[in-house]
Protein backbone atom coordinates (compact mmCIF):
# COMPACT_ATOMS: atom_id res chain seq x y z
CA UNK A 1 0.00 0.00 0.00
CA UNK A 2 2.86 2.83 0.74
CA UNK A 3 4.59 2.06 -2.54
CA UNK A 4 0.97 2.50 -4.53
CA UNK A 5 1.00 5.80 -2.80
CA UNK A 6 4.31 6.84 -3.58
CA UNK A 7 4.31 6.13 -7.08
CA UNK A 8 0.53 6.99 -7.32
CA UNK A 9 1.87 10.47 -5.86
CA UNK A 10 3.29 10.91 -9.65
CA UNK A 11 0.26 9.69 -11.82
CA UNK A 12 -0.61 12.51 -14.02
CA UNK A 13 -4.42 12.60 -14.75
CA UNK A 14 -4.60 15.06 -17.68
CA UNK A 15 -3.32 15.48 -21.63
CA UNK A 16 0.54 15.89 -22.01
CA UNK A 17 0.92 15.76 -25.90
CA UNK A 18 -0.01 17.95 -28.40
CA UNK A 19 -1.04 14.73 -30.33
CA UNK A 20 -4.00 14.67 -27.24
CA UNK A 21 -5.42 17.94 -28.34
CA UNK A 22 -6.21 17.53 -31.61
CA UNK A 23 -9.97 16.46 -32.65
CA UNK A 24 -8.29 13.75 -35.30
CA UNK A 25 -5.05 13.15 -32.87
CA UNK A 26 -2.63 14.56 -35.61
CA UNK A 27 1.03 13.37 -34.49
CA UNK A 28 -0.06 10.33 -33.12
CA UNK A 29 2.06 7.43 -35.14
CA UNK A 30 2.64 4.72 -32.67
CA UNK A 31 0.08 2.96 -30.26
CA UNK A 32 0.92 0.20 -28.15
CA UNK A 33 -1.28 -2.68 -26.72
CA UNK A 34 0.50 -4.72 -23.19
CA UNK A 35 -1.12 -7.29 -20.74
CA UNK A 36 -0.46 -10.79 -19.93
CA UNK A 37 -2.29 -14.05 -20.54
CA UNK A 38 -2.54 -16.93 -18.60
CA UNK A 39 -1.92 -20.45 -19.27
CA UNK A 40 -6.11 -22.37 -18.09
CA UNK A 41 -4.88 -24.38 -14.98
CA UNK A 42 -1.81 -22.84 -14.43
CA UNK A 43 -1.30 -19.73 -12.81
CA UNK A 44 2.02 -19.61 -13.07
CA UNK A 45 2.93 -19.63 -16.54
CA UNK A 46 2.06 -16.28 -18.76
CA UNK A 47 2.71 -14.76 -22.20
CA UNK A 48 3.58 -11.38 -21.26
CA UNK A 49 2.85 -9.29 -24.71
CA UNK A 50 3.67 -6.00 -26.22
CA UNK A 51 2.19 -4.91 -29.67
CA UNK A 52 2.52 -1.67 -31.20
CA UNK A 53 0.60 -0.77 -34.09
CA UNK A 54 0.61 1.92 -36.49
CA UNK A 55 -2.33 4.60 -35.86
CA UNK A 56 -4.76 5.64 -37.72
CA UNK A 57 -4.06 2.42 -39.95
CA UNK A 58 -3.57 0.27 -36.80
CA UNK A 59 -1.08 -2.00 -38.46
CA UNK A 60 1.37 -4.53 -36.64
CA UNK A 61 4.74 -3.09 -36.35
CA UNK A 62 6.39 -4.94 -33.83
CA UNK A 63 5.67 -7.77 -31.66
CA UNK A 64 7.39 -9.01 -28.15
CA UNK A 65 5.84 -11.84 -26.88
CA UNK A 66 7.41 -14.03 -23.98
CA UNK A 67 6.41 -17.08 -21.72
CA UNK A 68 7.02 -15.78 -18.19
CA UNK A 69 7.04 -17.40 -14.88
CA UNK A 70 4.95 -15.62 -12.54
CA UNK A 71 5.73 -15.83 -8.93
CA UNK A 72 4.19 -13.32 -6.93
CA UNK A 73 0.89 -14.33 -5.59
CA UNK A 74 -2.38 -12.87 -6.34
CA UNK A 75 -3.62 -10.36 -4.09
CA UNK A 76 -6.64 -8.51 -4.63
CA UNK A 77 -5.91 -4.91 -5.43
CA UNK A 78 -2.21 -5.58 -6.03
CA UNK A 79 -2.46 -6.96 -9.55
CA UNK A 80 0.13 -4.42 -10.77
CA UNK A 81 3.02 -6.24 -8.73
CA UNK A 82 2.11 -9.33 -10.15
CA UNK A 83 2.49 -8.77 -13.65
CA UNK A 84 4.20 -4.75 -14.47
CA UNK A 85 7.73 -5.97 -13.93
CA UNK A 86 7.33 -8.29 -17.34
CA UNK A 87 5.48 -5.41 -19.06
CA UNK A 88 8.27 -3.13 -18.32
CA UNK A 89 10.82 -5.33 -19.39
CA UNK A 90 9.22 -5.56 -22.80
CA UNK A 91 8.98 -1.70 -23.11
CA UNK A 92 12.94 -1.71 -22.03
CA UNK A 93 13.32 -4.32 -24.91
CA UNK A 94 11.54 -2.31 -27.60
CA UNK A 95 13.88 0.94 -26.54
CA UNK A 96 17.04 -1.10 -26.67
CA UNK A 97 15.84 -3.09 -30.54
CA UNK A 98 13.83 -0.45 -32.12
CA UNK A 99 13.51 2.73 -30.16
CA UNK A 100 12.28 4.56 -33.22
CA UNK A 101 8.84 2.27 -33.18
CA UNK A 102 8.64 3.41 -29.14
CA UNK A 103 4.58 4.08 -28.63
CA UNK A 104 3.15 7.54 -27.85
CA UNK A 105 0.45 5.59 -25.48
CA UNK A 106 -0.15 2.34 -24.15
CA UNK A 107 -3.67 0.45 -23.98
CA UNK A 108 -2.90 -1.84 -21.10
CA UNK A 109 -5.17 -4.70 -19.87
CA UNK A 110 -6.59 -4.01 -16.84
CA UNK A 111 -7.54 -1.22 -14.83
CA UNK A 112 -6.14 2.84 -14.16
CA UNK A 113 -7.90 4.97 -11.54
CA UNK A 114 -10.47 2.12 -11.59
CA UNK A 115 -8.46 1.06 -8.56
CA UNK A 116 -9.30 0.70 -4.71
CA UNK A 117 -6.31 3.05 -4.25
CA UNK A 118 -6.82 4.51 -7.48
CA UNK A 119 -3.55 3.38 -9.01
CA UNK A 120 -4.20 0.27 -11.07
CA UNK A 121 -2.15 -1.63 -13.37
CA UNK A 122 -2.52 1.08 -16.05
CA UNK A 123 -1.08 3.65 -13.18
CA UNK A 124 1.86 1.25 -12.44
CA UNK A 125 3.04 0.45 -15.51
CA UNK A 126 2.50 4.52 -17.04
CA UNK A 127 4.65 5.67 -13.84
CA UNK A 128 7.34 3.47 -14.23
CA UNK A 129 7.85 4.22 -17.96
CA UNK A 130 6.46 7.84 -18.09
CA UNK A 131 4.78 6.63 -21.04
CA UNK A 132 1.03 8.07 -21.48
CA UNK A 133 -1.25 5.13 -20.63
CA UNK A 134 -4.88 4.18 -20.54
CA UNK A 135 -7.08 1.24 -18.70
CA UNK A 136 -8.93 -0.60 -20.80
CA UNK A 137 -10.56 -3.52 -18.91
CA UNK A 138 -13.33 -6.36 -20.03
CA UNK A 139 -15.10 -6.43 -16.13
CA UNK A 140 -16.24 -4.00 -13.67
CA UNK A 141 -14.04 -3.85 -10.60
CA UNK A 142 -16.45 -3.06 -7.48
CA UNK A 143 -14.55 -0.19 -5.78
CA UNK A 144 -16.15 3.20 -4.57
CA UNK A 145 -19.68 1.95 -4.15
CA UNK A 146 -19.76 0.77 -7.85
CA UNK A 147 -21.07 -2.93 -8.12
CA UNK A 148 -22.61 -5.07 -10.68
CA UNK A 149 -26.25 -4.16 -9.68
CA UNK A 150 -29.00 -3.93 -11.50
CA UNK A 151 -28.95 -0.45 -11.85
CA UNK A 152 -25.36 -1.41 -13.24
CA UNK A 153 -26.99 -4.09 -15.65
CA UNK A 154 -29.92 -1.64 -17.19
CA UNK A 155 -27.25 1.31 -17.68
CA UNK A 156 -25.05 -1.54 -20.08
CA UNK A 157 -28.82 -2.35 -21.42
CA UNK A 158 -29.22 1.35 -22.45
CA UNK A 159 -25.80 1.51 -24.49
CA UNK A 160 -27.87 0.58 -27.68
CA UNK A 161 -25.51 2.02 -30.43
CA UNK A 162 -21.51 1.84 -31.02
CA UNK A 163 -19.74 4.81 -28.89
CA UNK A 164 -22.66 5.09 -26.44
CA UNK A 165 -21.13 5.04 -22.82
CA UNK A 166 -22.06 6.21 -19.29
CA UNK A 167 -19.23 7.63 -16.59
CA UNK A 168 -18.74 5.17 -13.15
CA UNK A 169 -18.94 7.88 -10.77
CA UNK A 170 -18.51 6.31 -7.09
CA UNK A 171 -19.87 7.50 -4.05
CA UNK A 172 -17.32 10.00 -3.57
CA UNK A 173 -18.64 11.42 -6.55
CA UNK A 174 -15.51 11.09 -8.71
CA UNK A 175 -15.97 9.39 -12.37
CA UNK A 176 -13.35 6.78 -11.50
CA UNK A 177 -13.79 5.45 -15.45
CA UNK A 178 -16.22 5.13 -18.46
CA UNK A 179 -18.42 2.57 -19.78
CA UNK A 180 -18.64 2.08 -23.71
CA UNK A 181 -20.47 0.12 -25.99
CA UNK A 182 -17.46 -1.61 -27.63
CA UNK A 183 -17.39 -2.52 -31.49
CA UNK A 184 -19.41 -4.80 -33.47
CA UNK A 185 -22.35 -3.48 -31.40
CA UNK A 186 -21.69 -5.73 -28.48
CA UNK A 187 -23.78 -3.78 -25.67
CA UNK A 188 -23.72 -6.57 -23.40
CA UNK A 189 -20.16 -6.89 -23.28
CA UNK A 190 -18.57 -3.22 -22.48
CA UNK A 191 -15.64 -2.01 -22.02
CA UNK A 192 -14.58 -0.30 -18.98
CA UNK A 193 -11.72 2.70 -20.03
CA UNK A 194 -10.09 4.34 -17.16
CA UNK A 195 -6.85 6.92 -16.71
CA UNK A 196 -3.59 5.29 -16.32
CA UNK A 197 -1.00 8.31 -16.39
CA UNK A 198 -0.79 11.17 -18.94
CA UNK A 199 -4.18 11.10 -20.20
CA UNK A 200 -7.98 13.01 -19.66
CA UNK A 201 -10.65 10.47 -19.38
CA UNK A 202 -12.43 12.29 -22.06
CA UNK A 203 -8.95 11.30 -24.13
CA UNK A 204 -8.78 7.97 -23.20
CA UNK A 205 -12.37 7.14 -24.41
CA UNK A 206 -12.29 8.94 -27.57
CA UNK A 207 -8.32 6.98 -28.43
CA UNK A 208 -9.92 3.55 -27.01
CA UNK A 209 -12.88 4.24 -29.69
CA UNK A 210 -11.15 4.84 -32.65
CA UNK A 211 -9.03 2.04 -31.81
CA UNK A 212 -12.06 -0.16 -31.66
CA UNK A 213 -12.64 -2.83 -35.15
CA UNK A 214 -14.24 -5.23 -32.81
CA UNK A 215 -15.33 -5.21 -28.87
CA UNK A 216 -11.66 -5.19 -27.96
CA UNK A 217 -9.52 -2.35 -28.97
CA UNK A 218 -7.08 -3.16 -31.80
CA UNK A 219 -3.70 -2.69 -30.17
CA UNK A 220 -4.74 -5.16 -26.95
CA UNK A 221 -6.77 -7.79 -29.37
CA UNK A 222 -3.41 -8.43 -31.38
Amino acid sequence: RSEQARLGAGVVEEDTEEWQRDPGFAGLERVGGVGLSYIKGDESSACASLVVLSYPALQVLYEDCRMVTVSAPYVAGFLAFREVPFLVEAVQRLQQEEPRLRPQVLLVDGNGLLHPRGFGVACHLGVLTDLPCIGVAKNLLQVDGLARDELHREQIRSLQREGDMFPLTGTSGRARGMVSCGGNNNSSKPLYISVGHRVCLETAVRLVKSCCRYRIPEPIRQ
